[in-house]
């Protein structure tokens, strides 16, 4: 009897234990005084990068070469479900043509957008093929809509 209540008290442990949350961190670890020094019109790119240290992300497009994000984000689930984002904090530090910093931005989790896949396919327009047209369908086909083989195509005397 006693050995029956101690495997079923283990057992329960371990179904417990499976709907435990799990929580992860990922990203910039944000420290407030540190993101509040920073000054729009003061600061530059070196100090920026000396105080917060390098960015999550760089943009490569804008005038001025680009924007500097700081990403950090707080993920929970249960089990082997997908994590969901609990908070994100996103700090954006744009910066001039001279890299002195324009403006300091922070959004949250209400800029997360959840992407749900269509299936296990990507749709596409046009007929359906099967596995076999697939592996089989271009034999036959190479070099044979544009005249021989290396050529431009079309022809290729006077």
């Amino acid at each position: 009897m006693r050995h029956a209540a101690l495997c079923l008290a283990l057992i329960a442990g371990i179904g417990a234990a499976g709907c435990a949350p799990l929580r992860s961190h990922q990203g910039y670890i944000v420290d407030a005084d540190l993101v509040n020094s920073v000054q729009p019109g003061v600061d530059t790119r070196q100090s920026v990068q000396q105080v917060l240290g390098t960015p999550t992300l760089a943009s490569q497009f804008g005038a001025g070469g680009g924007d500097w994000y700081y990403v950090a984000r707080d993920n929970r689930n249960y089990g082997f479900q997908t994590p969901r984002v609990r908070e994100q904090i996103t700090l954006q530090i744009s910066f001039d043509p001279a890299g002195t910093v324009t403006a300091v931005r922070r959004s949250g989790v209400d800029q997360v957008a959840r992407v749900s896949p269509y299936g296990k396919t990507t749709p596409t327009l046009g007929r359906q093929r099967g596995f076999f047209e697939d592996l089989f369908g271009n034999i036959g086909t190479v070099g044979a809509a544009g005249g021989p083989a290396g050529g431009a195509g079309g022809r290729t005397g006077p």
